[in-house]
Parts: C-alpha cells; sequence; structure tokens
C-alpha cells in the first residue's frame, strides 16, 4: 500500500495556529486506500497550539531553506528555527514511513504549495512553497494542496 504523508491538521488534529482542524470528506476521499502518516510540522518544531500567526517573509519556503528569508509572527517574532526544524521531522516522518507523496494544508506557511502569505498578514497570497513543503520538494517527495480547503 502507498504510504502518503499528510498534514495532521487534515486528519482532524486541531493543532492550526487557531487551534482548529481542517477535516473534511475530500481529505478522507484523497486519501482512501492508502496509508496515511499524519503529521504537523509546526507542532514537531516546538511551537504551541493555538500560536500566533506567522507568515514568511522576504520569500518562499525554498529562500527559507536557502537562508535569504525568514518566518515571522505577527508581533514581529522570528520562529524560522521552528519551521526548520519541523521541516526536518517532517522529512524524517515521510522517509520512515515510506511516503513518496504528500497532500498538505494550502497557503500555510509550513504546508503551502504553489501559493502562501505574502508576509504583510492582509491576507494576500503570493506564489511559492512553504518551508516544509519546499524541503519535501527538494527531496523527491511530491507535494500537492488538499483539495477543498
Amino acid at each position: 500500500m502507498e504510504a502518503i504523508l499528510v498534514s495532521a491538521c487534515l486528519r482532524g488534529v486541531p493543532c492550526r495556529f487557531d487551534g482548529q482542524h481542517k477535516a473534511s470528506s475530500a481529505i478522507e476521499d484523497a486519501v482512501a486506500g492508502r496509508e496515511v502518516v499524519s503529521f504537523c510540522p509546526e507542532v514537531a518544531g516546538g511551537l504551541a497550539t493555538p500560536r500566533r500567526p506567522a507568515e514568511l517573509v522576504g520569500g518562499d519556503g525554498h529562500d527559507v531553506l536557502d537562508g535569504t528569508a525568514r518566518v515571522v509572527e505577527d508581533t514581529g517574532r522570528d520562529v524560522t528555527a521552528e519551521f526548520m526544524d519541523g521541516a526536518r521531522r517532517a522529512l524524517v516522518a515521510a522517509r520512515h514511513g515510506g511516503c513518496t507523496e504528500a497532500l498538505l494544508m494550502p497557503r500555510s506557511p509550513s504546508c503551502g504549495r504553489g501559493a502562501v502569505y505574502d508576509g504583510s498578514y492582509a491576507g494576500e497570497l503570493v506564489p511559492g512553497d512553504g518551508v516544509t513543503a519546499a524541503l519535501l520538494e527538494r527531496n523527491g517527495i511530491a507535494v500537492r494542496p488538499a483539495p477543498g480547503v
């Protein structure tokens, strides 16, 4: 059976920054028949639930991995180290679980794929990937945003 890494919030774990989850029947349909490895990189990186909103500043997750962008909470607190640690732990979990694909929470500074918030906290999206999505992609794990979220 093929394994897939899935953002834990998409599986009903209340680990989003606002203490909520985003489980849905569309997610269950998308992973049906697969072995699911649920994972929240932000919690794994040491951040609490609930927590302050964070956005990527100065680029996307690839830029964070390259050291040219940061992840910053709306208070100005830099949480790049926590996001990097969580991304590395997600990669370990994916490899350990034999995952070749990941289904991640859209727009997240960790899990976003294709579009992320622009760092202004105004709800504006820009093209790019979150830190975990970027690290997984760089390591050969196909990342796709969750449907219907």
